[in-house]
C-alpha cells in the first residue's frame, strides 16, 4: 500500500486517499454531479494504479497523482468531470505563479490570493530587507513544533514529533487556527502568544502612567488591552495632594490613545484598546459622547459597564445615582431612561459606545475570590481580571460538515486537539510583565471559539435568520463546550488542575478538577478567517460577491465559494451576474436567482436585527467567557431600533452588545457603492440624507479592505 506522497517543496507527507475522492467529487459537482459514491469508486481505481507503479521507496509526486486522476476520469467516460479537474489544476498553477511573482511568496499549501497576501503582510518571517523568507507551510511547522514542545515539560518521553504533526495538520487543513500573536511569534525570539490582556488603572498619577507604559509594551508584542477607567475620580473633583482639580477619566483615555498611536505592534498590528466606564460614574455622560467627533480616540472601542440595577431603573422609569469612586458617595441623581436614551443615540450616530453587562461578567467569574472583572479585551469577548491574559483559537465549522450533516466525530477530534494546543500555548508564552505571567499560569484561561458558522449553515441549507439556525448554534456550541471540558478534565488528570482551582467556583460546587479556569470564547476571528477562507466568527456573510483591495492598487472580485458552486451546478452562473451582485453584495433583489437560493444565501443587511441578537444569545448560552458579535444595521435604522436591540440582548442573557449602522462613520473598511431600495424611498428633500447618499455613491461596487472579514466595518480603521 502507498504510504507517502511527495509535495511540491520536496517534503514527504502521509498519503490520504480521501483527498483524491474529494478532488474528484468537487470536479463532478462543478459540472452538476452529486454522486460521492462514484467519486469514491474512481478514487479506488486511482489508488490501485498508484500501488502498481509506486512503493514505499518510490513515492509519487503531487503532479504524478493528478496526472493519473485525469487519465482515470477520461478512460472511465467522465470527460466533463475530467475537464473541470484539468481547469482546476491549470487555475491553481496560474495562481501559484501569480503569487510568486506578485507577492514574492511560495504558496505551498493552496491558499487563496488574499490569504497569502495577509500572511505576507502580517505573519511570514522576513529578513532585514523586508523580503519574505518563510513559506506558509514553514510558518505552520514553526508554530506546531514550538507549541508541541510543551508536552515535554510534563513528560520527558512525550512524542513531541507526533504532536507537532497533529498540530500542523489541523492548521494547514484550516480546521483550526490560533490567534494572531501565536502565528506571528511562536518559535521566534519574542514568543508572546496571547491576544487578550486587561490592565488595572488606579486613581493616582503613578498608577495611570504605569498602565500606559504596560499597555505600550503589550501592544508592541501583538496583544490588545482592555481597561476600566471607573476607578479614576471624576473631572473637577478635588486632588488633595496638589490642591488642584482632577481632569477625569476621558482626559486620561486620550493619553492612552496617543501612546497607542505611536506604538505599532511589532510593525504587524495596530494597537487596540477597550475602554469601559461604569454607568454610575459621575463622568458617564462625557464618556458616552466622547467619540461623537470623528477622529477622537480612534484606537479605542468604548463600552458602558451597565449594571442590573441600572437596567431595572430604566424599565421602571426610575432615577439612578451617580457615585464618586474616590469616596463611594452619591453625587448626582439622574433619570435612568434619559441616560439610556443618550447611549442609544450615540451608538446610532457613531457606532460607540457598546454595552457590557458588567454584573453578568462577574456572575460567571470562575475565581471571584481573586477579584472582580472590570473590563474585557478590545472586542469584548474576553472578560479578564486585572493583569490576566488569554490566548484564543477558532475551529473552522465550515470544515465540520459532511454530506449535508455536521460531522460530530471529526468535530470532537478537532476540539480535543485545539484544547491541547491552547493549553500548551500558556506554557510556551513569554509574558511582557511578571504580574501577567503569575496570574495566567495560576488560572490558565483559554478561549476556544469558532469561525465559518455562516458557511456551515449554508452547507446545511439553513437560513441564518431562522429558528433552525438558532437551534443549530445552541447544539454546536453545547457540543464544543462539553467536549472541551472533557479534554480539560483529562489534562487535569495528567498535569493537575489549574493552581487556583481550590479558590474557584468549581471547587466550591464540588465539580471535577479541570486544567483551565475558562475554555470557550467567541472571537471575531478577523484575519485568521481570511487565512481559512471562511466566514468570520459567528457573523452572517457580509456579501455574496464583492471587490476586495488585496494590496495597493490591486482589486479583485471575490465570490462566496458555496454560492459559486450552487450557481454553476444550477446553471445560472455568469460573470455578468457576479458583477451585478457585487454592486451591493446581496442577491435578494435579483430576479434571475431562484428563491430557494435566496433563502439560504443572505447577508448581514438582509437579516433583521433581532436575529443577530438571538444568534449571539444562542452561542452565549454555552460559552464560558463572552461573544463578540456586531449587530449590523442599514443606514436608515432608527435610534429606537438600537434601544430595542439593547433591551433584547439584556433579556436574552447576552454579556454585551455592539451595533454598527452603515455609514455612521465616514471611515469604514466596507463600502456599499449603490443605493438599496430602502434608500430610494427616503425623503429627497432631506439635505443631510442626500449628502450621506452622495458619499456612499463614490464607488460602483461593494468594496472591502484587504483584511475585512465581517462584523464591525470600522475594526481596521
Amino acid at each position: 500500500m502507498l504510504e507517502k506522497i511527495k509535495k511540491r517543496d520536496g517534503r514527504l507527507v502521509d498519503f490520504n486517499e480521501d483527498k483524491i475522492t474529494e478532488a474528484i467529487y468537487k470536479a463532478a459537482k462543478a459540472m452538476g454531479g452529486r454522486d460521492r459514491k462514484k467519486a469514491g469508486e474512481l478514487s479506488l481505481i486511482v489508488v490501485k494504479i498508484l500501488d502498481q507503479r509506486f512503493d514505499k521507496d518510490n513515492s509519487p509526486s503531487v503532479e504524478e497523482v493528478q496526472d493519473i486522476v485525469e487519465k482515470v476520469l477520461m478512460e472511465s467516460g467522465h470527460a466533463k468531470t475530467a475537464k473541470a479537474y484539468i481547469l482546476y489544476r491549470q487555475k491553481r498553477t496560474e495562481l501559484r505563479e501569480f503569487k510568486k511573482i506578485l507577492l514574492g511568496v511560495e504558496d505551498d499549501i493552496k491558499l487563496s490570493l488574499n490569504s497569502t497576501t495577509v500572511l505576507k503582510r502580517r505573519y511570514l518571517r522576513k529578513n532585514e530587507n523586508g523580503e519574505v523568507v518563510e513559506t506558509p507551510s514553514q510558518l505552520f511547522h514553526r508554530v506546531a513544533l514550538n507549541i508541541a514542545s510543551a508536552d515535554a515539560f510534563y513528560d520527558p518521553s512525550a512524542d513531541v514529533k507526533k504532536r507537532e504533526e497533529e498540530f500542523y495538520k489541523v492548521m494547514t487543513s484550516l480546521e483550526f487556527l490560533p490567534n494572531s500573536p501565536t502565528l506571528m511569534n511562536a518559535g521566534t525570539e519574542l514568543q508572546q502568544l496571547s491576544a487578550c490582556f486587561v490592565l488595572p488603572i488606579g486613581d493616582s498619577m503613578r498608577e495611570i502612567f504605569d498602565a500606559v507604559k504596560h499597555a505600550a509594551i503589550i501592544h508592541k508584542t501583538g496583544g490588545g488591552t482592555g481597561f476600566s477607567f471607573s476607578n479614576i475620580r471624576p473631572a473637577n473633583d478635588v486632588v488633595r495632594s496638589t490642591g488642584g482639580v482632577a481632569s477625569g477619566p476621558v482626559s486620561f483615555m486620550k493619553v492612552f490613545d496617543s501612546a497607542t498611536e505611536v506604538i505599532k505592534q511589532g510593525g504587524k498590528r495596530r494597537g487596540a484598546n477597550m475602554g469601559i466606564l461604569r454607568i454610575d460614574h459621575p463622568d458617564i455622560m462625557d464618556f458616552i459622547t466622547c467619540k461623537r467627533k470623528e477622529g477622537v480616540l480612534t484606537n479605542f472601542n468604548i463600552s458602558v459597564g451597565v449594571t442590573d440595577e441600572f437596567m431595572e431603573a430604566v424599565k421602571n422609569g426610575e432615577d439612578f445615582l451617580l457615585v464618586n469612586p474616590r469616596d463611594g458617595k452619591a453625587v448626582q441623581k439622574i433619570n435612568a431612561k434619559q441616560l439610556f436614551d443618550l447611549i442609544t443615540l450615540m451608538a446610532w450616530e457613531t457606532g460607540d459606545p457598546g454595552i457590557v453587562f458588567i454584573d453578568r461578567l462577574n456572575k460567571d467569574n470562575p475565581t471571584p475570590t481573586l477579584g472582580k472583572i472590570e473590563s474585557t479585551n478590545p472586542c469584548g469577548e474576553q472578560p479578564l481580571l486585572a493583569y490576566e491574559a488569554c490566548n484564543l483559537g477558532s475551529i473552522n465549522l465550515a470544515k465540520m460538515v459532511k454530506d449535508g450533516k455536521i460531522d460530530n466525530e471529526k468535530l470532537e477530534r478537532i476540539i480535543r486537539i485545539a484544547v491541547h494546543f491552547l493549553e500548551n500555548v500558556i506554557d510556551m508564552s513569554k509574558f511582557p510583565l511578571a504580574e501577567i505571567g503569575k496570574i495566567v499560569s495560576c488560572n490558565r484561561k483559554i478561549g476556544l471559539g469558532v469561525m465559518g458558522f455562516a458557511d456551515m449553515l449554508i452547507q446545511l441549507n439553513i437560513p441564518y435568520n431562522s429558528n433552525e439556525a438558532v437551534e443549530t448554534a445552541e447544539k454546536v456550541m453545547k457540543f464544543i463546550s462539553e467536549k472541551a471540558r472533557d479534554k480539560s478534565r483529562d489534562m487535569a488528570g495528567i498535569r493537575g488542575p489549574f493552581p487556583n482551582f481550590e479558590l474557584s467556583i468549581f471547587a466550591e460546587r464540588g465539580d471535577p478538577a479541570q486544567r483551565n479556569a475558562t475554555l470557550t470564547t467567541i472571537a471575531p476571528t478577523g484575519t485568521i478567517s481570511i487565512i481559512a477562507n471562511t466566514s468570520s466568527g459567528i457573523e452572517p456573510l457580509f456579501a455574496i460577491a464583492y471587490i476586495r483591495n488585496v494590496m495597493d492598487n490591486t482589486e479583485l472580485m471575490e465570490v462566496n465559494p458555496y454560492f459559486e458552486e450552487v450557481a454553476k451546478s444550477m446553471g445560472f452562473y455568469s460573470d455578468n451576474l457576479m458583477r451585478e451582485i457585487a454592486k451591493n453584495g446581496s442577491i435578494q433583489d435579483i430576479e434571475s436567482i431562484p428563491d430557494e437560493v435566496k433563502r439560504v444565501f443572505i447577508t448581514a443587511h438582509d437579516i433583521g436585527p433581532g436575529w443577530h441578537v438571538k444568534m449571539q444569545a444562542a452561542f452565549q448560552k454555552y460559552v464560558d467567557n463572552a461573544v463578540s458579535k456586531t449587530v449590523n444595521l442599514p443606514h436608515l435604522a432608527t435610534p429606537e431600533q438600537v434601544k430595542e436591540i439593547y433591551n433584547l440582548a439584556y433579556d436574552l442573557g447576552c454579556k454585551g452588545v455592539t451595533i454598527y449602522r452603515d455609514g455612521s462613520k465616514k471611515s469604514q473598511v466596507l463600502n456599499i457603492g449603490s443605493i438599496n431600495k430602502e434608500d430610494r424611498k427616503a425623503d429627497p428633500n432631506d439635505p443631510s440624507l442626500i449628502e450621506d447618499l452622495k458619499l456612499r455613491l463614490d464607488g460602483e461596487f461593494f468594496t472591502v479592505d484587504s483584511e475585512y472579514a465581517g462584523g464591525c466595518p470600522t475594526c481596521g480603521v
